[in-house]
């Protein structure tokens, strides 16, 4: 019996260019007029013969050639093939080689009806279980399915080193109306290099990476790669439940921003970059030594260009494999989580690059962005915005976020740019951005999509942290998305960083005209939960190391950042340092070269090493410092108006408010000495830290014996104790048991 396959279709199936390849290949029932029968059909293009095996135990049924091309058909009874997708196809190639395998278009959708449903109204939380490259068993035949998202495209085929990145041999089906193409690919295993060959509606031919792809290829080069991610073995149990029952706004958060790529180079491997396993045992044990509660990483999803530090992202899914596989990267934080340590990662939802292989026009069309310049291109990094509106890029980016959290266990991420993401107008002229819907500059979209990702997170990963880097006076940004916040856990304190820096940059001489400016914080310090952020971003772009910012001669630079750093610990709010910083690396961080570890060879780098271990380690022993960070009783100004001085002098409380300790901070390099201090009661007070110790290479200026708190009135107080003030320094004073607050 003849059938007959239109030469369009057989057109478009040897030009890879076919739209709807399973109307005409696999098993479709036809009419025989004196019953039903199946027709079989396979396109081999460049190849000799093909068989249809309707079980590995019968005869091979040879398949008649209907077109030239390679277009095969079968006519089988249908008991013949009603055990599908269990009869298999043989084919013999160009020069007689004989392979079998499972026919792809004799397999059902994995996408049902409601994940369609749910991927299209923007409520599919974990599309990475569907989408992408999925490990599948269906019965007895395991291989890969193939699924994305492109409903402008005219076709899409999965390419790859398994079907010599031929567009003809695994053209993929659409699921109508939801624009999303799906193909399972039998007999696949995982390390299969791949990408889709997407023809745009104009006709052009594109190759897309997989914006759902867990691994690709070592840049420059731009394949995806199949990966199981269910088959690394977790020993970080008793971390995770650990941390769904902690509060962390009451627990001391000091965290070590770190870019892999720069921490330490190695030589022989490319570029220097350490693999993730190497780089878990030595990150943790300097963290375990340096005191830091986690490790903060800059982006470690798959970007292009290493310059771009991982803020310009493609494989959104895919951990870089500069230093090495998805089960490495689990290694990093599974090793991390049994050493007490936690891995928080930058992410990044407010814009991505413009590379041909990634998301950019996907389908021919504005798909992830928008197609207005004026909402969907960032004028400062030249960058395309995603569209937020859309229901599935709210998919996408909900889902992604939740990916970190599920598949790799991270304890929190770091959003970027969260204030481009909530203004249209930001970075904009007038006439550059278009109003929302109220004629307002909210990006009302964005703020929908972060208070989204925000709730979800914290439902489905309790303890998990959310940071916003947000440097606006946006109101409730780490308040609950139920009273009109964003929800997020905390946010970047840049007021603080800003002010603090620009009066450390002074010299001292003129600071008492600037002593609002440490002050002006605790206006504002309770309004958010804040983390205190001396970021990557304050040591790039000719700004120089910290360091290098600080005035003064040698002994005044080192002793100026050791101020700064005490009086950062000491202050509310949760701690972040860029690496390099706490032992005063002298150069602007090269994301090319390794930090200046040879520095510590000299007194007074180890110096500060050592009082940034040591401040962690204070931190971590005094609930004072940590314990209430967000609310006024937690603080309480001692003395903040010696303005001529440039002194201050502070009081932390912990939860019982009879456990405090007394900060008191020096801006200038002259001692002051027998200052009297008001104190909350009688009793004797030990100085516990003191930033100009000789164990820093400090001048040793200080307050060796306990000092004893006499019933003289001072700052207000009926009971003081006499300090001395080191030089540009700071010294902190605990009260033994036996003092208690009046």
């Amino acid at each position: 019996m003849r059938t007959s396959v239109s030469l369009a279709s057989v057109r478009a199936l040897m030009e890879g260019r076919h739209g709807d390849p399973g109307s005409v290949l696999g098993p479709h029932e036809i009419d025989c007029g004196d019953g039903k029968a199946m027709a079989v059909r396979a396109f081999f293009p460049e190849t000799q013969q093909a068989w249809i095996l309707d079980a590995p135990s019968d005869p091979p049924r040879a398949m008649r050639k209907i077109h030239p091309a390679g277009l095969y058909e079968a006519i089988c009874p249908i008991p013949a093939v009603a055990r599908r997708p269990h009869y298999q196809l043989r084919v013999a190639g160009p020069g007689g080689e004989v392979k079998t395998m499972h026919d792809p278009y004799a397999f059902e959708p994995y996408l049902s009806d409601f994940d369609l449903y749910l991927f299209g109204e923007g409520s599919m939380l974990k599309a990475y279980e569907k989408f992408g490259a999925q490990m599948r068993t269906v019965d007895d035949t395991t291989g890969v399915n193939f699924a994305v998202w492109a409903p402008n495209a005219r076709s899409v085929s999965v390419i790859g080193d398994f079907n010599d990145w031929d567009a003809r041999r695994h053209p993929m089906r659409k699921l109508i109306p939801s624009g999303v193409w799906e193909l399972f690919v039998p007999e696949l295993e995982a390390g299969a290099h791949y990408k889709y060959r997407v023809t745009t509606e104009h006709g052009e031919a594109v190759d897309k990476s997989d914006p759902y792809g867990f691994a690709a290829e070592l840049p420059p080069r731009t394949a995806s790669i199949v990966r199981d991610l269910s088959q690394y073995q977790w020993g970080d149990q008793d971390w995770v439940e650990k941390r769904k029952k902690t509060n962390q706004l009451s627990q001391p958060i000091s965290i070590y921003e770190v870019h892999l790529g720069s921490w330490r180079k190695q030589e022989g491997k490319t570029n220097g970059w350490i693999d993730y396993r190497d780089l878990a045992r030595r990150l943790v044990r300097y963290c375990t030594q340096m005191g830091y509660t986690h490790i903060e990483l800059l982006p470690v999803s798959e970007h292009p260009y290493s310059g771009s530090w991982g803020y310009q992202t493609v494989g959104y899914f895919a951990p870089t494999s500069r230093h090495g596989s998805p089960e490495d990267f689990m290694y990093f934080v599974d090793h991390c989580h049994q050493n007490g340590i936690g891995v928080l990662v930058d992410w990044v939802p407010a814009h991505f690059p413009r590379d041909g292989h990634g998301l950019r026009r996907f389908d021919g069309s504005p798909l992830f962005e928008h197609a207005d310049p004026r909402q969907g291109e960032h004028p400062d990094w030249g960058t395309m915005i995603f569209n937020y509106g859309r229901a599935e890029v709210r998919t996408f980016l909900i889902s992604n976020a939740l990916f970190w959290l599920d598949k790799y266990h991270i304890d929190g991420l770091r959003v970027d740019a969260v204030a481009s993401m909530l203004y249209l107008d930001y970075s904009r002229e007038q006439g550059e951005w278009i109003p929302n819907q109220y004629g307002g500059r909210e990006n009302i979209e964005a703020i929908d999509l972060l208070r989204k990702v925000n709730e979800h997170t914290h439902r489905e990963f309790p303890g998990v942290l959310m940071v916003a880097e947000e440097s606006t006076a946006w109101g409730g940004v780490s308040r609950p998305t139920s009273i009109g916040g964003l929800g997020f856990t905390f946010k970047w304190n840049m007021g603080w960083m800003n002010d603090s820096l620009r009066y450390m940059h002074e010299d001292p001489i003129n600071r008492r005209h600037h002593h609002n400016e440490l002050t002006f914080s605790m206006i504002y310090a309770f309004t958010e939960n804040f983390m205190l952020p001396l970021s990557h971003d304050e040591v790039v772009h000719g700004k120089g190391s910290l360091l290098d910012q600080m005035p003064g001669d040698l002994w005044q630079k080192f002793a100026n950042l050791r101020l700064m750093y005490s009086y950062m610990w000491t202050h509310p709010g949760k701690k972040l340092l860029f690496m390099g910083g706490e032992f005063g690396q002298w150069t602007e961080w090269n994301a090319d070269t390794e930090l200046q570890w040879d520095l510590l060879e000299w007194g007074t780098h180890g110096g500060l090493k050592q009082m940034v271990a040591d401040l962690n380690a204070m931190y971590r022993r005094e609930p004072a410092l940590y314990e209430v960070d967000f609310e006024e009783a937690g603080f309480e100004w001692v003395d903040c108006m010696s303005a001529d001085e440039s002194i201050l002098a502070y009081l932390r409380k912990a939860k019982d408010p009879s456990d405090f300790v007394l900060v008191c901070a020096n801006f200038t390099p002259v001692v002051r000495p027998q200052r009297k201090i008001g104190v909350p009661g009688p009793g004797l007070y030990r100085e516990i830290f003191n930033s100009d110790s000789k164990f820093y290479d400090g001048t040793d200026v200080g307050n060796g014996m306990p000092q004893e708190a006499k019933q003289e009135e001072a700052q207000g107080r009926p009971w003081s104790i006499t300090v001395n003030f080191p030089p540009l320094g700071v010294c902190v004073f605990k009260p033994e048991p036996k003092a208690k607050l009046s």
